[in-house]
């Protein structure tokens, strides 16, 4: 590994710690970055010369704390600076930072990022935004190009978003065991948002986008800080089953393939393993949650050598139990999906057909209920509902999918008439 290898490594493990860290001692999100980024500065210019410090986090916390506190002597150089209790509660010294590092802040300052990031007031593309730029460091740059607007576009989102949580004038105190509990719900909402984000890009190179992989280690941050919560369990098992079939969703001209025609060679063995070790872990708790049941389903077809030896009964079962836990019509159209294999097409379709107001602006309801209609041989009912999918697709390759299915009606429909 280069030498700017393993700064650029340590330097971004450390980052959701030492930002938190920073956030509590100077109660403002854009002083914290800066503390930060200077901090990362000095590292880079002293830590070839002098080696690694004992403790990266440490270090990092303790350059960021005293460059943070010059830059207010400087902002304010007529004004008092703020009592020493409001700037931190731990000494000026490198040694008691490491020793604390692990003590009751710990989760609470990662947690108090993460939470602030995903402020109820920010709509969701502006938390992930947030999230991806505070508590992963990825640049206005790269954040903007996943989300295909400029750079200049995205710095005015994320300023928007600070100030916004500015306003809003949060509070910093240690949370307790329920503020805890609810945090934890909207900061894994939050990474699930951002996973989401990257895995409906829906083209090659935009699922090669940091989203997904950030994703995957804030979850497994919030693992380590909650290793007995079988939700978060059920969480970075069903993001890493997901991603696992990341190199098979594609084909060589970048067109979709679904998943009962993918390579199952091509998915990647070491995360279902992961995955699939997390999900039996959790299920032991028995305190079934919407994450544990998602994975358990993504389970099921990882678990299968053959799309053919899929299991729909039980993922059929495993969306009912999701359906009582979490009503919701994008769950019901997914089950619909395992009731197609079971009962066949027409059950289907007497089960979406009740969500057809609530969903008419989704592309992925105009598409299964278009297959759905295709299999019962109602071919121009299918082209209408697949005309309609093409209108809502998010992305060319989803486009160029429905295409290929309003082709083969267009030929099929041709040779009838004939």
């Amino acid at each position: 590994m280069s030498e700017l290898a393993w700064i650029d490594l340590a330097l971004s493990s450390a980052r959701p710690q030492a930002m938190g860290a920073l956030l509590r001692y100077f109660r403002d999100l854009d002083l914290a970055e800066e503390a930060f980024q200077e901090a990362c500065l000095r590292a880079v210019k002293t830590w070839p010369d002098k080696g690694p410090p004992r403790d990266a986090v440490a270090w990092l916390i303790f350059v960021g704390r005293n460059s943070g506190i010059d830059h207010l002597r400087k902002r304010a150089r007529q004004q008092p600076l703020p009592p020493e209790e409001m700037l931190s509660d731990l000494d000026d010294v490198e040694g008691d930072l490491a020793e604390r590092l692990d003590g009751s802040h710990y989760r609470d300052d990662i947690l108090r990022l993460m939470f602030v990031c995903c402020h109820p007031d920010l709509p969701a593309t502006q938390q992930i935004a947030l999230a991806l730029r505070i508590v992963s460091g990825l640049s206005v740059r790269q954040i903007g190009r996943a989300f295909l607007v400029s750079e200049a576009a995205m710095e005015q989102r994320i300023t928007r978003a600070k100030a916004k949580i500015a306003a809003a004038g949060l509070p910093f105190e240690t949370p307790d065991a329920v503020s805890r509990a609810e945090r934890l719900g909207v900061v894994a909402a939050m990474i699930y948002l951002v996973f989401n984000e990257g895995y409906s890009a829906g083209e090659p190179q935009r699922a090669e986008a940091p989203f997904c992989a950030e994703a995957i280690r804030l979850a497994r941050l919030l693992l380590r800080l909650f290793p007995s919560e079988p939700e978060i369990m059920g969480l970075t098992a069903l993001l890493l089953l997901q991603h696992s079939r990341l190199q098979a969703r594609f084909d060589a001209d970048g067109q979709i393939v679904l998943l009962e025609d993918q390579d199952r060679s091509l998915w990647d063995q070491r995360m279902i393993r992961e995955a699939l070790a997390l999900i039996d872990k959790a299920l032991r708790h028995r305190a079934p949650g919407p994450y544990q049941i998602q994975a358990a389903i993504a389970a099921l077809h990882a678990r299968a050598p053959q799309a053919e030896e899929t299991d729909w009964a039980e993922i059929d079962l495993l969306y009912q139990s999701l359906e009582r836990l979490q009503p919701s019509p994008v769950v019901t159209l997914n089950r619909a999906v395992a009731v197609s294999r079971l009962q066949g097409p027409e059950a289907a379709l007497a089960l979406i057909e009740p969500l057809a107001e609530r969903l008419s602006g989704y592309f992925y309801f105009h598409g299964l209920k278009g297959g759905l209609l295709k299999q019962l041989g109602r071919a121009r009912e299918a082209h209408t509902a697949f005309e309609r999918a093409i209108t809502l697709a998010t992305s060319p390759a989803e486009a160029a999918h429905i295409r290929q299915h309003l082709d083969s009606l267009a030929r099929d429909m041709a040779a009838d008439a004939g």
